[in-house]
C-alpha cells in the first residue's frame, strides 16, 4: 500500500514538474537533463506554484492540509509560493450516505430513526476528515451531526509516514534545513490531523470554547449534545447565520460591518492572551454571524493553545510593537534564547525597525501581514533565529484574521484596535489587578499550606539537626580514619626501623 502511494506520489510530481524543486540542489542538478529527456511530453509553461498547487489537489486532502500549512510557513516557501498555496481549499467529495448510516447504526447500537426524528441524509459540507448532516432529535432541539469519513486513519498514517522521509531529506540535503525545522513541522502537522482524528477531543473543544465565552456575546458557540458524541461522531447545537465573507448580505441585516471586524480583532487577542485557547481555522467557511452581529464559530477540529511562557513572551512583544519599542522585542528575543546569546542587540533592533516602521499608520488595506512575516523570517535568518513550530498555528490564525478583516472593513487599523487590548491585558496580569487574582487563585493552596507550616518547620529543624548530626559523626569518623592511618605509617616505620637496627647488630656482631 505504501509503495503504492509512494509510485503515485512520484507520478504526479513528474507530471506536475515539481522535479525541478530538488534538481535544483547541487547533488542531483546532473540528473536535470535526463529528466528532461524521459519526460519530455511535460508542459511547463504554467508557473511553479500553480502547478504545485495543483499537485497538492491531485495528491488528495491530506496534502491539501499540509499545502494550507506550508501556507503559513513563508521562513520554507518563496513568496509566489506560499501566496499560491493560501489558496488551496479543503473541498472533498461527499462520501455515501449509506457509509454515514453504517457508522450511525454502529456507534448508536440502534436504528437511526431511534436517535433522531428527522436526519437529513444530504450533507451540509463535506471535507478532508469528516462530513456534517443536519438532524433533528426526539426532543426537538436542532442539531448538527458530523461524521468521521471512512478509512481516514489509515491514509493520513501513510501520507504523514512520507512526508517525514522528505522532510529528513530536506534536512541532510539543504543548508539551512536544519534551522527551519521540517521534521518538528510535519511532527506538529501529524499531531494536529490525528486530534482531528478523534471527534470527542473535538467535542471538548468547543465545549471549552463555549465556556470561555460563555458570558460574552463577541462569539457563540454551539453547545454540545454529549449523550451523542463519540469518537466517530459529534452532534452539537444547529447555529443559523450568514457565512462572514457575504458582506451584501450583512449589511442588509444591517449588521454594523465595522464594528464587526474590531470585534473580529478583540476576539482574536481574547482567545490568544486571555485563554491560551484559540481556534486555529478561521477561515470564513467556519465563521458565521447571525442576526444581531454576533460571531458564530463552527469546526473545532484544529485548536491552538499556548504555554504561560509562550502567552507573556508574545503578549510583550505584541505591545513593544504597538509601542514601537524595537528594542524591548530585539531584547525579548534574545532572552527567551530564540537568538544566540552573543546577537548584537542593537543590529538586531534597526533589523526589525526596518521590517515594522513602513507598515504602522496605515490601514489593513495597504499592509499585507504574509510580506511582514516574510520580511521577519528573513531577518531572524539572517540572526540565526530558531523557528518555533508551537507557534506555527499562531501564524496561521493571524493570516485568517487578515483575510476576514480585509474582506469586512478594509480600512481597520489593526494597531489602534489591538493596542487597548493588550494595555489593559498587561495591566490585568501584572498591575495590581493582577496581583489580586494571582492572590485569589493561590489562597486554597495557602489555606492547605498553612496549617502545616509548624509541623513542617518542626520537620526541617529535625531533619537539620540530624543532618548536623550525621556531618558530626561523619567528621569523627574521618578523624578517627585520619588518625588510624597515621598509627599505621608509625608502626611500619618503627616495624622497619628495628628491621634495619637488627640488621645492623648482625653485621657488627659478625
Amino acid at each position: 500500500m505504501r509503495i503504492f502511494r509512494l509510485l503515485t506520489i512520484l507520478w504526479v510530481a513528474a507530471r506536475f514538474g515539481l522535479d525541478e524543486f530538488f534538481l535544483g540542489h547541487e547533488r542531483l542538478r546532473g540528473l536535470r537533463w535526463f529528466v528532461n529527456v524521459c519526460l519530455f511530453w511535460r508542459d511547463l509553461k504554467t508557473p511553479r506554484a500553480v502547478r504545485l498547487r495543483r499537485a497538492l489537489e491531485t495528491l488528495g486532502p491530506i496534502f491539501v492540509k499540509f499545502g494550507q500549512m506550508l501556507s503559513t510557513r513563508r521562513d520554507l516557501m518563496p513568496t509566489d509560493i506560499a501566496d499560491e498555496l493560501a489558496l488551496l481549499q479543503d473541498r472533498v467529495p461527499p462520501f455515501p450516505s449509506s457509509a454515514v448510516i453504517d457508522t450511525l447504526t454502529r456507534v448508536y447500537g440502534r436504528p437511526l430513526n431511534e436517535v433522531f426524528a428527522h436526519f437529513d441524509s444530504t450533507p451540509i459540507a463535506s471535507a478532508s476528515m469528516a462530513q456534517v448532516h443536519f438532524a433533528v432529535l426526539h426532543d426537538g432541539r436542532e442539531a448538527a451531526v458530523k461524521v468521521l469519513r471512512p478509512g481516514i486513519g489509515k491514509v493520513i498514517d501513510h501520507d504523514i509516514a512520507l512526508l517525514e522521509t522528505a522532510a529528513m531529506l530536506m534536512e541532510r540535503l539543504f543548508a539551512d534545513g536544519r534551522r527551519l525545522r521540517p521534521r518538528e513541522v510535519v511532527a506538529e502537522f501529524s499531531k494536529t490531523l490525528h486530534d482531528e482524528l478523534d471527534l470527542m477531543r473535538e467535542a471538548s473543544n468547543c465545549s471549552q470554547l463555549r465556556r470561555n465565552f460563555e458570558r460574552s456575546n463577541l462569539l457563540l458557540v454551539p453547545e454540545v449534545y454529549w449523550d451523542y458524541c463519540d469518537p466517530q461522531v459529534m452532534v452539537m447545537e444547529r447555529m443559523h447565520g450568514i457565512p462572514v465573507n457575504q458582506r451584501d448580505r450583512l449589511e442588509a441585516l444591517g449588521v454594523d460591518i465595522p464594528a464587526l471586524a474590531r470585534n473580529g480583532v478583540e476576539i482574536f487577542f481574547t482567545q490568544v492572551f486571555r485563554d491560551a485557547f484559540f481556534h486555529a481555522d478561521m477561515h470564513p467557511g467556519n465563521v458565521l454571524v447571525d442576526a444581531n452581529g454576533n460571531y458564530i464559530a463552527l469546526d473545532f477540529g484544529i485548536m491552538g493553545s499556548l504555554t504561560e511562557v509562550d502567552k507573556n513572551y508574545l503578549a510583550q512583544n505584541f505591545l513593544a510593537f504597538f509601542r514601537r519599542d524595537y528594542r524591548a522585542v530585539a531584547q525579548a528575543h534574545v532572552d527567551a534564547g530564540w537568538t544566540p546569546k552573543d546577537t548584537r542587540v542593537d543590529e538586531f533592533e534597526a533589523a526589525i525597525r526596518a521590517v515594522c516602521e513602513p507598515i504602522f499608520d496605515r490601514p489593513l488595506k495597504e499592509i499585507s501581514f504574509g510580506k511582514v512575516l516574510l520580511r521577519l523570517f528573513q531577518t531572524s535568518r539572517r540572526f540565526q533565529m530558531e523557528i518555533q513550530p508551537q507557534l506555527v498555528l499562531l501564524q496561521k490564525t493571524l493570516l485568517n484574521i487578515e483575510g476576514l478583516g480585509r474582506q469586512l472593513d478594509p480600512d481597520l487599523d489593526l494597531w489602534k484596535t489591538g493596542k487597548p487590548f493588550l494595555e489593559r491585558w498587561m495591566n490585568e496580569q501584572f498591575g495590581w489587578r493582577g496581583l489580586l487574582a494571582n492572590l485569589r487563585k493561590e489562597a486554597p493552596h495557602w489555606a492547605v499550606a498553612l496549617p502545616q507550616m509548624p509541623r513542617l518547620a518542626h520537620s526541617l529543624l529535625v531533619h537539620e539537626q540530624d543532618m548536623a548530626e550525621s556531618r558530626q559523626i561523619r567528621i569523627v569518623i574521618q578523624q578517627q580514619q585520619r588518625t588510624m592511618r597515621m598509627l599505621w605509617m608509625i608502626v611500619i616505620l618503627m616495624s622497619a626501623g628495628l628491621v634495619c637496627l637488627a640488621g645492623w647488630l648482625f653485621l657488627v656482631r659478625g
